[in-house]
């Protein structure tokens, strides 16, 4: 699923997609190797997740004694569905045998687990995670980790910042450049997990849910999945991220054997409206080059603070910034006229 794909999700709310229990459990490494007691007495929130459906639930659930957590709570939006639980055959709400839902109330669910005790029970109001209900859950937890819906990805950080607690999500790469994201990534008080930096993952999604994209696939057992493209862990818990710096090329040299044949052929080009250097992959930025430069924002995947400093994202680049010619810009980055994709500006240290 390319970002059209996800745009579309988007645009119709269809974006219920199901992390694995593999992607949940290779993140939480990161943390778990560079500190062992990370989870230790925490209260963990997972805000949009179904209790009989989500992989983080289980995952948790599974290591909750081993990692001495605290309490877990996982809710859900009133719009779950019943799915096939964890792809074993049996639900949550069957193994603890909780009373009967009323599933035509517009109620959320939650399951609150502390240790000895799990409930399965319905919220007060429809699980929205910005409910009073939800937030209030928020305030009482020391973690929030799960897979927000990307229509809502925006507010969803709003709400995890303005909490001021830890957090672990996933969103596109995308993401990195919100207004309200960027700054966070620019101070590294938000940084990209380290468990992805490239392709697609797979995520289950709801049974009626439309196989329109590409990179979709359905098992033997009718469930479906869909492949995303740019997805990223996004969190401000501490974890070993000694990112070695970039081996990079002069800017002759780039011009000289730079795998990429447009560096070979045309060189390099100043932006129309903004006085900062194109660099079309991250590998052919040049090593001696001292000004300000638009790079992919998958640089921020190899990002080593040591060796440049982030200074602006494409969306920053509006209003103020005129064309050469005089003529007031659009928002982005312009070169022979044509707007260049996503960037991050950035200048060596």
């Amino acid at each position: 699923m390319d970002n059209k794909g996800i745009n579309e999700a988007a645009k119709n709310k269809k974006d219920e997609f199901y992390t694995s229990y593999g992607d949940i459990e290779k993140e939480m490494r990161y943390y778990l190797d560079f500190n062992p007691d990370v989870f230790r007495g925490k209260a963990i929130l997972c805000p949009c997740d179904n209790p009989n459906e989500s992989n983080f639930t289980k995952y948790f659930l599974d290591h909750f004694e081993e990692y001495g957590i605290k309490r877990l709570i996982s809710t859900c939006w009133s719009g779950y569905s019943d799915g096939v639980g964890y792809g074993t055959g049996t639900s949550l709400l069957d193994l603890y045998n909780q009373s009967t839902l009323d599933k035509n109330a517009v109620k959320g669910l939650i399951l609150d687990a502390t240790e000895g005790s799990r409930a399965i029970h319905q919220l007060n109001s429809n699980g929205d995670f910005r409910s009073d209900e939800v937030t209030g859950l928020r305030d009482e937890s020391d973690m929030i980790i799960t897979n927000p819906p990307f229509s809502l990805f925006r507010e969803f950080m709003d709400w995890i910042y303005m909490s001021k607690k830890q957090f672990s999500v996933l969103g596109n790469i995308g993401c990195a450049t919100y207004n309200n994201v960027f700054p966070h990534i620019r101070n590294r008080s938000t940084q990209l997990g380290m468990s992805i930096t490239s392709g697609d993952r797979e995520f289950r999604v709801p049974d009626d849910y439309p196989l329109a994209a590409a990179g979709v696939r359905v098992d033997e057992d009718g469930t479906k999945y869909i492949r995303v493209k740019g997805v990223r862990w996004y969190t401000n818990i501490p974890f070993n991220n000694d990112r070695p710096m970039l081996k990079l090329m002069t800017m002759q040299e780039n011009r000289e054997r730079s795998k990429h044949e447009g560096i070979r052929r045309k060189g390099y080009f100043e932006y129309d409206n903004y006085d900062a250097l194109e660099v079309p992959f991250t590998d052919a930025i040049p090593s001696d080059y001292k000004g300000l430069m638009g790079v992919p924002i998958t640089f921020l995947d190899k990002w080593n603070p040591n060796q440049f400093n982030v200074v602006k994202s494409r969306n920053e680049v509006r209003g103020a910034e005129f064309f050469r010619d005089g003529s007031i810009s659009m928002a982005g980055l312009y070169v022979g006229g044509k707007a260049v994709y996503d960037r991050v500006i950035i200048r060596s240290v």
